[in-house]
């Protein structure tokens, strides 16, 4: 019996997250060569809510920490995963996880990805906004004359959207009058939306550099909502979903396809493994931050693939 592996996407670290990662032996050296770029304190400065949003601190933690949290999983598993994917920046991770580059070019990627994006709107106060209890068009309706873009689409009835803080502001207000729920995000940029053509196109440069090998399995992904394991394509769409719509939902879809037994969410928070679990209620997802030591998920991802 298989299972999938999701990584998570920024938005939810916190200063608790994977409280058992630093006493991780296998972990240790991921987290090397993350404080390496962002410091030893990476914990300490969690706290503080300004740098836990900062792009170049974020991307670059949620990279290292959810490989680091995956090379201690990974040696005490009995098989490699039946399909990844990643949820925006952790795609990074995602592809480190499934071979197509190494873990120090993947917190590499993960700088240059934050740079070119801040670089992309410079000068301008954008965000996300997440919207939950309407459906798309019913959205863009209530928010006519305000330029958001959908960023990420998550289901019928939620998704993110992206746009200046004013824009976005005035669609909470517009949102809420009409039933939805609305959150920003800890997120400082318009993600996957036209702001981010730019930085799109740096990006896909960057990545000329860096030689993709095939996959180990499948890997759903972001710009496509289908699954791959062709590096061109893999190279392509990596750099693709900075500056267009995330399609998680057929992310989604493509995982489930693959039938496996469980899935595991690798990262910060449990958001991911939420939404699986609200649509797939008949295959079990948990998220390795929901428990206090690593053994713990270990024995859920054994009773759940074991014939």
């Amino acid at each position: 019996m298989s299972y999938a592996v999701l990584f998570s996407g920024q938005a939810s670290q916190h200063p608790d997250m994977l409280p058992w990662l630093e006493s991780a032996p296998a972990a240790a050296e991921s987290l090397r060569l993350m404080s390496q770029r962002i410091g030893a304190d990476w914990r300490d400065l969690l706290h503080d809510a300004k740098r836990r949003s900062d792009n170049a601190f974020a991307q670059v933690l949620i990279t290292g920490t959810s490989l680091a949290a995956w090379a201690a999983i990974k040696e005490q598993l009995r098989a490699q995963p039946a399909v990844v994917a990643g949820y925006s920046v952790g795609e990074l991770p995602a592809f480190a996880c499934a071979g197509v580059f190494t873990t120090d070019q993947a917190l590499t990627l993960a700088s240059q990805r934050a740079a070119v994006m801040d670089q992309a709107v410079a000068g301008l106060k954008t965000g996300l906004l997440s919207v939950s209890g309407l459906p798309e068009a019913a959205v863009f309706a209530a928010c006519t004359g305000l330029h958001i873009e959908c960023a990420i689409q998550v289901n019928a009835s939620q998704a993110i959207f992206a746009g200046t803080d004013e824009a976005l502001s005035q669609a909470t207000l517009a949102l809420q009058a009409n039933g939805a729920v609305c959150k920003r995000l800890e997120v400082q940029v318009a993600s996957h939306s036209s702001w981010l053509a730019p930085a799109a196109h740096a990006f896909a440069v960057s990545l000329q550099e860096v030689s993709f090998a095939p996959p180990c399995c499948p890997i759903a992904l972001n710009a496509l909502g289908a699954l791959s394991r062709k590096p061109i394509e893999l190279r392509q769409a990596l750099s693709q979903q900075i500056a267009s719509t995330v399609q998680w939902s057929s992310c989604m879809e493509a995982v489930a396809e693959k039938q496996v037994s469980c899935v595991l969410e690798v990262g910060a928070g449990s958001a991911l493994g939420r939404m699986w679990n609200d649509r797939y209620p008949d295959i079990p997802a948990r998220s390795l931050d929901d428990f206090q030591h690593l053994q713990g998920a270990l024995d859920w991802i054994a009773r759940h693939t074991d014939t």
